[in-house]
């Protein structure tokens, strides 16, 4: 689990991967750590993490608001949305540790979530440096008028990261700010305060990538996604839709186990 201080392999790690090792990375290998909370931690040894809970919770917010500013200063894509990976994460064990059954299942639901989000991202972003050589965010503007069909995508899947309702995302963070304020109100105020600042920098993202003049001194030339590409993204934002139109398919699923 990247919780501050411990975070720093994610983004170097996405840096270094190649665009499949970051879907993998971000879609389950993040979720490991949470999965270890619920059926280790919290389940096997209850006393101890109420007695970690505030230490977890000081962590949790410091690395929601951390995460926050320093994902607005990054120049790499791929590191824009790890830093995001950080703050979400936090968010999750947060609504881990809250002990609430909504908070709970937010942070399940959340999980299940991100990984097809932050997945769909890294995709995106994989499809840009196969282009074009290149992650820094100064070298693109523009791209709705050059790759209309990838922006649409790209549009989505960063409204749905920043928890826009009728997202996938926007469930769970939901669920687990409701949870939240039933134990501890200040967590869940810095819970929703991570929602602001996501929803700052990845408009500020859009606004770079997508919109202003294009740089033809830098990239003379620009295709959009291929037929393939479409169809690879296409599972992901049909998931992304319906999980936020019908959340009850996963919950019913949870309920299980």
């Amino acid at each position: 689990m990247p919780l501050v201080p411990f975070h720093i392999w994610l983004p170097e790690a996405h840096a270094e991967a190649p665009t499949a090792g970051s879907v993998i990375l971000a879609g389950i290998l993040l979720k490991l750590g949470g999965f270890g909370f619920l059926r280790y931690s919290i389940g096997l040894f209850p006393d101890s993490s109420a007695f970690f809970t505030p230490f977890i919770f000081v962590i949790c917010i410091l690395g929601v608001v951390y995460a926050s500013l320093t994902t607005i200063q990054q120049v790499d894509l791929k590191k824009i949305i790890a830093y995001s990976s950080v703050g979400h994460m936090a968010i999750v064990t947060i609504g881990m540790f809250s002990a609430t059954s909504q908070s709970i299942l937010g942070s399940v639901f959340l999980m299940v979530s991100h990984g097809i989000v932050s997945g769909a991202l890294f995709l995106c972003i994989g499809f840009l440096y196969e282009r074009h050589g290149t992650r820094v965010i100064k070298y693109f503007s523009g791209l709705l008028t050059t790759m209309p069909l990838f922006s649409v995508f790209f549009i989505l899947f960063t409204m749905a990261n920043i928890g826009l309702p009728g997202t996938s995302s926007f469930v769970g963070e939901f669920l687990i700010i409701l949870g939240c304020l039933i134990t501890n109100s200040w967590g869940a105020f810095f819970c929703a305060t991570g929602m602001v600042l996501s929803a700052a920098y990845g408009l500020w993202l859009l606004n770079r990538l997508l919109f202003g003049n294009i740089k033809s001194f830098y990239i003379c030339e620009y295709h959009d996604i291929t037929r393939i590409e479409f169809y690879a993204l296409l599972p992901f934002a049909f998931l992304t839709i319906f999980l936020g139109l019908f959340p009850e398919f996963i919950f019913n699923f949870i309920y299980l186990f």
